[in-house]
């Protein structure tokens, strides 16, 4: 009677226990496919930013360009507009720019992250990945540049990470009828609006229009 007792305590312990460490694990595995989940969302996200600002390739830069016009563009202007087609706020100016979101060390730059020039600040752009700049300024426009060489590197000043780290957004892109973005009249005509020479420099002014 008594080891009849004690086969079924010594059962109900293992029971207990393969329970317990079937409980543990699910909740590891539920926690890591969440971790990951997570960071799919942020890089799907970025990747529909970057996608979307190459649309924009050949816009012509304007000093000063005023929000939200898409026939040109100034720096931060064109981040602006950009993330905020994919459902992500960030400020006008560039110096605003460069003070949301979180820091990031410049060999932990992830797409999707800005990066900022000069000091004083003003220039912006938007980190590719592979060492690449997605932006705008002077003779050409809305452009890809090399960030580790000649003046992007000499001038590097910061960068900040702006998109939500669980990849939510609080407002989701409204997609024209084609789902995707209308490249405005001037980059359909090479020969039409050509943009002037500039320093690539945004104003001192203290005017959020005065970007570059």
């Amino acid at each position: 009677m008594n080891n009849t007792r004690k086969h079924t305590f010594a059962k109900a312990v293992v029971v207990a226990s393969m329970s317990l460490s079937m409980m543990f694990s699910g909740s590891l595995f539920l926690t890591s496919n969440s971790a990951h989940a997570a960071t799919v969302s942020s890089s799907s996200l970025a990747s529909n930013i970057i996608s979307t600002g190459q649309q924009f390739m050949g816009v012509p830069y304007k000093f000063g360009s005023k929000t939200g016009n898409t026939s040109t563009f100034d720096c931060s202007s064109f981040t602006q507009y950009v993330y905020k087609l994919n459902g992500v706020s960030i400020p006008r100016s560039s110096r605003q720019q460069s003070t949301a979101g979180t820091y990031v060390p410049r060999d932990q730059l992830q797409p999707g992250d800005l990066v900022f020039f000069y000091s004083p600040i003003h220039h912006v752009a938007i980190y590719m990945g592979n060492g690449k700049i997605l932006h705008t300024y002077g003779k050409g426009g809305v452009t890809i540049s090399d960030l580790n060489s000649g003046n992007w590197n000499r001038n590097y000043n910061t960068a900040r990470r702006v998109l939500p780290s669980n990849g939510q957004v609080a407002a989701q892109p409204a997609p024209n009828n084609s789902g995707s973005v209308t490249k405005p009249d001037s980059v359909k005509k090479s020969n039409q609006g050509k943009p002037s020479q500039s320093s690539g420099h945004e104003s001192d002014n203290g005017n959020d229009q005065g970007e570059h």
